[in-house]
């Protein structure tokens, strides 16, 4: 379902070029004038000239203008977190989206677009604003529908899992940028330059979750566990105010926006805690403490490195590929100091 609200998304930028092309004669200030730098770079070439001559009534693609996308952008954004907590965890997956937290997400982040929309107030403003409210009452029934379908899974918990849901993770986020620039912006002039990034990708997601069916379960040690479940709390936890975090520095307040993504972060950690800790001893405590302040400390210097290591047009993509290679690398140690241990058991049965 995420891959054709993309390819929706993507027919609604055709349909739009089309109709710029033909009803404006290429000329995008009718609307590039309300909004800011950095939207609206037309893919006008020949060969999308050849196809908008043959379009007939180009007057009847003018909804394609902001408004179709008003209602795709939340689906889009919906979907692609609820598939990441499916890869992790199918049956946390099933159970979140059956609850009302599904619906709690939708309102706050149509909230969010719509504060966004009310900032950048234009001629379609109102329109936008009716049809992402619609958006967020279809949008919950769907999740539920998709995942009311979905079968078993398995759940992450061995050191491969993880890694390959990492690597799955990380190239998600990489094409949901791709569109986020070349689509939602209206910048389909930019595919081409995002299309070698894009493709590498797509190769990686589809190795990754091939993998991932094949890979067998394990018994993680304390530490890796501990990873485990705080990532499960935190992609629960965060689900509802993701959006308002994201969004908080440029339409709200910084200082907000980051005391609520503090206030998830403590409170996964606390509840990760209280789980990882349950039953352990004195000693037992205190090399998981040694594990994790080297996790995270292994984890923070790779993930540093790995955000300066390239100039981001957008600084999501450095924060996604920190995240990903932080993650890789505090799975990494708590996986080896799980086996110096003597903790981390063998594989159990295949996934």
């Amino acid at each position: 379902m995420l891959g054709l609200v993309v390819a929706l998304v993507y027919v609604n930028q055709v349909l739009f070029t089309v109709y710029v092309l033909r009803v404006h004669g290429g000329d995008v200030t009718f609307v590039s004038r309300y909004l800011p730098e950095g939207w609206f770079a037309l893919a006008d070439g020949p060969g999308m000239r050849a196809v908008a001559e043959r379009v007939p009534w180009p007057e009847l693609l003018a909804p394609s203008v902001l408004r179709v996308q008003a209602f795709l952008e939340l689906p889009l954004v919906m979907l692609a977190y609820v598939t990441v907590l499916r890869w992790l965890d199918r049956g946390l997956y099933r159970r979140v989206a059956d609850s009302w937290i599904v619906w709690a997400a939708s309102l706050s982040y149509t909230f969010v677009f719509c504060v966004v929309e009310w900032g950048l107030w234009n001629p379609y403003t109102t329109e936008d604003i009716v049809i992402r409210v619609c958006a967020a009452l279809v949008t919950p029934p769907l999740v539920q529908w998709l995942a009311r379908r979905d079968g078993d899974g398995p759940r992450v918990s061995s050191l491969a899992q993880m890694l390959v849901f990492a690597v799955s993770v990380w190239a998600l986020g990489h094409l949901v940028l791709t569109v986020y620039d070349t689509a939602l912006l209206y910048n389909l002039a930019h595919l081409g330059g995002r299309l070698p990034g894009a493709l590498v990708a797509v190769v990686a997601l589809v190795a990754a979750r091939l993998a991932a069916g094949r890979l067998p379960d394990g018994e993680p040690g304390r530490a890796s566990a501990t990873v485990a479940n705080a990532l499960r709390y935190a992609l629960v936890l965060f689900l509802v105010p993701a959006l308002a975090v994201r969004y908080g520095p440029n339409v709200g307040s910084p200082l907000l926006a980051a005391a609520a993504g503090l206030l998830v972060c403590g409170a996964a950690a606390a509840l990760t805690l209280r789980e990882s800790l349950a039953g352990a001893g004195r000693n037992r405590t205190v090399l998981w403490c040694g594990q994790t302040f080297a996790a995270l400390l292994a984890g923070g210097l790779a993930g540093y490195a790995a955000v300066r290591a390239v100039t981001d047009v957008y600084y999501e993509a450095g924060l996604l590929r920190g995240a990903a290679v932080c993650f890789v690398a505090a799975v990494v140690v708590c996986a080896l100091t799980d086996r110096l241990i003597g903790e981390e058991r063998s594989v159990t049965g295949a996934a």
